[in-house]
């Protein structure tokens, strides 16, 4: 009988074995399949495998050993990268085997910061081709692309345009080192078979002059499509998702601020979409500042926050924490009175001429600063808004290095004993202020989160750990909680439940340190407990759902791979 939904079958005696119909060159050639020099030999005589590996078998073990040292002795963060994607694109099962041993070292090569240089320089390394490339003139032969991957049973989709890439803008084509990356975090994170995974970028053309005037150039040599015309393509696109890949949750990744908000509100009601840009940076953020209101014993009320940024990344954040407020009991006009958003003009305010719609919901009565003191009487800075308002938390999505300065942290130790700062801007060089300086500026009481990854910090007498509010914590295990719950629609209170999750699993050895984010090395852990939160939840609410009398528990192990090799059987 078959177990789970990869092939796994059990024969009368017990034996556990994968059937397998390809043989051959054919067989080495499979990714997800090919075992390499770990094929026995009894599987050589089976497959017709003799004479096209070296004679002696490996052990699973004998090969992570091989390909570790091969990683270490790549000599940059690029070349480290290329490895490890020529070895996904060879054999899947060892890859993951190998990352996932090796999880806090090499997640920093397979997605930030080394993806983005990844990005940049696609073109000139591309080398093995995964997932599909959309353009104006093959948008309409989904439905043939969609036949190459029959027998896949796409699941999830992470899909860009590649105009928000990171902190580093437009890549074009480039930008499918994005998609490919997260779905790696997927199957790291919740154990989604890569089988189940569809990386898709939409070359709508490119407006980074250095792409257009490369020969090399791999992408639509063209300036971007906009207005109704990329409206119109996006609309097509999601048709042709729902028509070809019926069971796919969605994930936008990357698109700019004003199209990453307009994609998700026009289509999160006709397929189960979310935005990871939005959703999902929202969604770590609140964790964290959950997590350091315990180590204050206080409350998400209690606080004050700027949120240093109000592109997508910033707003999300800020619709986040609103919906933590409100779960605490806030009134809608409480919650919004304790957030302020800051953008490249100062202070969002409700007088500002052709204002982004998606600020709107944040913008301040310009009243409010009526009486303030400031040196631009058409602007409030970040310096003059903490001047004036006794700002707790200051977290930063503005991609501004060094824009958080030593006033504002001394500023806040006025307002309260342990202010929160988040500098979360990706990669490190836009970092808004390095952990060392803000522990200096606080004398060590400030409680301290980032975006990229950074050495624990000595201060004084204390080791502090820096807690990184990477989305990996969030994304895949609401994504596995809507894969195996069949939504149709991914909400809000998915994403809250999943940040109280979050802040929940952390361990108060975690807060101890100085941390309020565990470590990465727990993914696999933490997305589950994300997951079954979710799942729980969606339980309770929707008696009659598809998880009506099912062991949630029983439902995720069902679903979730492990990089094993499992002996084959020729059928």
């Amino acid at each position: 009988m078959g177990i789970g939904k990869y092939l796994r079958w059990e024969d009368a005696k017990g034996n556990v074995f994968r059937p397998v119909s390809i043989t051959g060159r054919q067989l080495l050639s499979n990714r997800t399949l090919n075992k390499s020099t770990a094929f026995t030999y009894q599987e050589r005589e089976d497959f017709g495998l003799n004479g096209l590996l070296p004679p002696r078998v490996q052990t699973f073990e004998d090969q992570l050993n091989r390909v570790y040292h091969g990683f270490r002795h790549s000599s940059t963060d690029i070349e480290k990268y290329q490895y490890l994607r020529a070895l996904q694109d060879r054999n899947e099962t060892l890859f993951y085997a190998l990352i996932s041993r090796h999880i806090e070292e090499m997640t920093p090569i397979i997605y930030t910061p080394t993806v983005g240089k990844a990005c940049q320089e696609f073109s000139h390394r591309f080398q093995k081709s995964r997932g599909l490339y959309l353009t104006t003139d093959n948008i309409d032969q989904v439905g043939d692309m969609a036949r190459q991957f029959s027998g896949k049973d796409i699941q999830i989709i992470v899909v860009t345009d590649s105009q928000g890439i990171l902190g580093i803008g437009d890549q074009g084509v480039g930008g499918m080192g994005i998609p490919i990356g997260k779905l790696s975090l997927y199957t790291l994170g919740a154990g989604i078979h890569p089988d189940h995974c569809m990386p898709i970028a939409l070359d709508v053309g490119t407006d980074n002059p250095d792409l257009l005037s490369d020969p090399m150039y791999l992408g639509v040599p063209n300036k971007r499509l906009t207005g109704e015309d990329y409206k119109a393509f996006i609309k097509k696109f999601v048709e042709q998702v729902k028509l070809h890949f019926p069971k796919a949750v969605l994930q936008w990744e990357d698109f700019s601020k004003s199209n990453a908000f307009d994609n998700l509100a026009n289509y999160e009601d006709e397929v189960p979409s979310f935005n990871d840009d939005i959703q999902g940076t929202g969604a770590v953020v609140l964790a964290g500042i959950i997590g350091a209101a315990k180590m204050k014993s206080e409350t998400l009320g209690e606080q004050t926050y700027a949120v240093y940024g109000a592109g997508a990344g910033g707003v999300g954040v800020a619709d986040q924490i609103f919906a933590g407020l409100l779960k605490e009991g806030l009134t809608h006009q409480e919650a919004r009175d304790r957030i302020f958003i800051l953008d490249s003009h100062g202070v969002v305010f409700d007088d500002r001429e052709n204002l982004d719609e998606y600020k709107k919901r944040f913008a301040k009565p310009v009243e409010l600063a009526k009486e303030w003191q400031r040196a631009d009487p058409n602007k409030v800075s970040l310096t003059e808004l903490i001047d004036h308002v006794p700002v707790t938390v200051l977290l930063g999505c503005s991609g501004v290095g060094g824009s958080f300065k030593e006033h504002h942290i001394k500023k806040m130790l006025d307002y309260t004993d342990r202010p929160m700062i988040f500098p979360l801007s990706n990669p490190t060089s836009h970092c808004e202020a390095l952990p060392e300086d803000i522990y200096q500026w606080s004398d060590g009481q400030a409680i301290v989160a980032t975006g990229s990854p950074f050495e624990n910090v000595q201060f004084k007498d204390k080791e502090y750990r820096i807690g990184q509010g990477n989305n990996v914590f969030i994304f895949p295990g609401v994504g596995l909680a809507a894969i195996t719950a069949e939504v149709k629609k991914i909400t809000m209170d998915m994403f809250t439940t999943a940040s109280f999750a979050l802040a929940d699993y952390v361990s108060q050895e975690d807060l101890d340190a100085g941390s309020v984010f565990p470590k990465i090395s727990e993914l696999r852990d933490v997305s589950i407990h994300v997951a079954k939160a979710i799942l729980e939840q969606i339980q309770q609410t929707d008696a009659d759902g598809h998880l009506r009398d099912k062991d949630i528990s029983k439902e995720l192990a069902a679903r979730i791979w492990e990089p094993v090799y499992l002996p084959y059987r020729r059928v």
